[in-house]
């Protein structure tokens, strides 16, 4: 019943009763509030009429508030003071009080090349700031819509563009061959023929079997690769390929980060393969949320220190695809 008689009520004549008990005289409460005096006067009977009381007796000294009126006094105005800081009183935001987890989904590549720097620099200005990197069963722009997730981190999709997302390109990419010191193709210029003729392990992200651009440029030629181990992570084949003679193809970052840790060179791959953006994604009902942009400007520094990202991190440009993933390719 009280929720009834709420909703049948115009607050803004809460506003017009505050006015009258601080001021005791319509002509006073109307200047304050910016209205005529007639429009404060029917608001007083608008009130009169809800409260089932005079609240208000003229005097010779001016308005008096009935009993019924200052026992209302105290809950009206503090009612108020609660809505208007509700609504209008912002309170800068401080990273170092923050207490939020953030759910990203980013791949074991992006992981691996941003994830480390982050922690570390969250510890240092914004310990309360905890990341979950998780998959979804969701397609990932419905996570992000639903609030499954807070970001998404991947190749931007290149078909239809939709309202409701933002997009921030992180750095550009490109591929380079690796395989173990020592390995055959390491001497000598690798050729399109060498290359095809060696065992090669693949990435491929959604697990799907077959092989991708290289394939198709391969067979262009008339070759073919053997392929010998598939993956759909970008982090246990280098390690395969390091103990091995297996070939693959791998993001050039990654390939320079992990060579400092495996017993792996670099080479050129013989046959031109197109590079991808690395972009992040976020609904826009977070573009606004001020925990929400520093964790995007905190990965966005982190992506533009990453070696050859000078150029990265631009700022985020509206626009959204309705599936925000290209369909992953394998290498």
């Amino acid at each position: 019943m009280h929720m009834v008689h709420i909703s049948s009520i115009d607050l803004n004549l809460a506003v017009v009763l505050r006015a009258l008990l601080d001021e005791r005289s319509v002509s006073r409460a109307a200047r304050r509030l910016g209205l005529s005096q007639s429009a404060t006067s029917h608001a007083l009977g608008r009130l009169r009429e809800v409260v089932k009381d005079p609240l208000f007796v003229r005097t010779r000294t001016g308005l008096v508030p009935t009993a019924r009126a200052e026992a209302m006094a105290a809950s009206v105005r503090t009612s108020l003071d609660a809505l208007e800081e509700t609504f209008f009183a912002h309170t800068p935001f401080d990273p170092k009080t923050v207490k939020r987890t953030f759910h990203v989904r980013p791949s074991d590549y992006v992981e691996y090349l941003v994830i480390p720097t982050l922690i570390e620099r969250l510890v240092e200005v914004a310990p309360g700031v905890d990341i979950f990197a998780r998959a979804t069963a969701t397609e990932p722009a419905l996570a992000l819509e639903h609030g499954e997730l807070d970001l998404l981190i991947q190749p931007p999709h290149t078909g239809e563009q939709t309202e409701g997302f933002h997009m921030q390109k992180l750095w550009d990419e490109r591929f380079v061959g690796i395989v173990r010191h020592g390995h055959p193709l390491t001497r000598g210029r690798v050729t399109l023929e060498r290359f095809a003729s060696a065992k090669h392990a693949l990435v491929a992200p959604r697990g799907q079997p077959g092989g991708g651009r290289i394939d198709d440029a391969l067979r262009e030629r008339g070759l073919e690769r053997h392929i010998a181990f598939t993956t759909p992570s970008f982090l246990a084949a280098p390690h395969v390929v390091a103990t091995t003679d297996l070939v693959m193809i791998l993001p050039a970052r990654l390939a320079t980060a992990l060579t400092r840790q495996l017993r792996l060179a670099t080479f050129e791959p013989p046959v031109e393969i197109p590079g991808f953006e690395m972009t992040m994604f976020w609904h826009d009902r977070h573009d606004s949320d001020p925990a929400h942009a520093f964790l995007r400007g905190e990965i966005a520094q982190v992506a533009a220190a990453l070696p050859g990202s000078s150029s990265a991190a631009r700022s985020g440009k509206r626009g959204t695809a309705r599936h925000p993933l290209r369909r992953a390719r394998t290498y």
